[in-house]
């Protein structure tokens, strides 16, 4: 009687048990040691990729991955930003990539919608009185903080993040929405389109949810800063460099916007030399706007399945790069 030889997957990173469970139930399964420093891991996925049939991405993949021989029929981006996978070289090569679109946008959602209860109402700092025992500052909470109702946010890129932020905020905390977005036909009646000056010029809230593409590369610099209200606040769950940090950080310094919340950077992890960490209007977290467990679960389990789609020859709905079909057929 013949085996049947099972694929090979491997994986940049651990996913959720559940999408482990279900990927080892129909695949052999390699996970990249954690331990590894970023040369010796690209080594050692370079080896892992001779033999694999499929990659479930959640690092920066090295730009010339895709030269050397291997067996892969497909590469499944566990996330939604394109951005970590050479994607022009894996269409160059016929080569299907595909994503998990939407099933992180409420929590970054609900992340954004969390980061401007906190300045509006100011936990950190009237936290910090309490420990401090200066309960009397409660004395001035009713001129220092405000309620989200009727403040305006302005959302630049209206995708799946956008969308579900506008629906939050427009329909749980009757605020306006305005957004900057390629296509405004598709914004629906309760957001308005505007373009990036303004909406920087309007908005209390500003939230950067855009990919990250050479159009959007540092598109918010000092040019762009200057026409923020000076009580504004910026939050950025996009990518990091989609923000020019110094001169976010000189408008942040001169007073030209309030406050900032960021989770993406520049750099990653972010330097030790950097000047937001010292800054006490900035928050920043470690990327992780998208991963609660509820989304870890989802984005696993629809990366596992369209891998195990592309490895038997399907053409899955979330695959970015479907004009390889057309290449294969011509």
């Amino acid at each position: 009687m013949n085996q049947v030889t099972r694929p090979l997957v491997v994986l940049t990173d651990q996913i959720h048990q559940d999408a482990y469970r279900r990927l080892c139930e129909h695949a052999e399964v390699t996970v990249l040691d954690p331990s590894l420093s970023p040369d010796k891991a690209n080594t050692a996925l370079r080896t892992a990729l001779e033999h694999a049939q499929g990659l479930i991405v959640r690092r920066q993949l090295p730009m010339d991955i895709f030269d050397a021989q291997h067996d892969l029929r497909g590469v499944v981006r566990h996330g939604v930003g394109l951005d970590f996978i050479p994607v022009a070289m894996a269409t160059a090569k016929k080569l299907p990539v595909a994503n998990t679109p939407e099933v992180n946008a409420n929590s970054v959602a609900e992340y954004a919608i969390g980061a401007m209860l906190a300045a509006a109402r100011r936990f950190a700092e009237f936290d910090k009185n309490v420990r401090d025992d200066r309960w009397d500052s409660r004395r001035n909470a009713g001129a220092l903080t405000f309620e989200l109702k009727d403040r305006c946010v302005g959302i630049v890129g209206y995708g799946a993040i956008g969308k579900r932020l506008g629906e939050i905020a427009f329909h749980g905390f009757a605020m306006r929405v305005i957004a900057h977005t390629r296509t405004p036909s598709r914004l629906p009646a309760h957001v308005s389109s505007a373009d990036l000056k303004s909406l920087f010029s309007s908005s209390d809230f500003i939230v950067l949810a855009c990919p990250l593409t050479e159009a959007t590369r540092g598109m918010i610099n000092a040019e762009l800063l200057a026409h923020a209200k000076p009580n504004a606040m910026l939050i950025n769950v996009a990518r990091g460099p989609v923000v020019n940090e110094a001169d976010l950080i000189t408008a942040l310094e001169s007073g030209r916007i309030a406050s900032a919340t960021l989770d993406v950077f520049e750099v990653q992890p972010l330097p030790s030399t950097s000047r937001l960490r010292a800054h006490p209007r900035v928050t920043l977290t470690p990327h992780l706007a998208g991963m609660t467990q509820d989304a870890e679960r989802a984005m696993g389990m629809l990366a596992v399945q369209t891998q195990l789609a592309l490895i038997r020859g399907e053409r899955p709905d979330n695959v970015v790069n479907a004009e390889i079909y057309i290449q294969q057929e011509t």
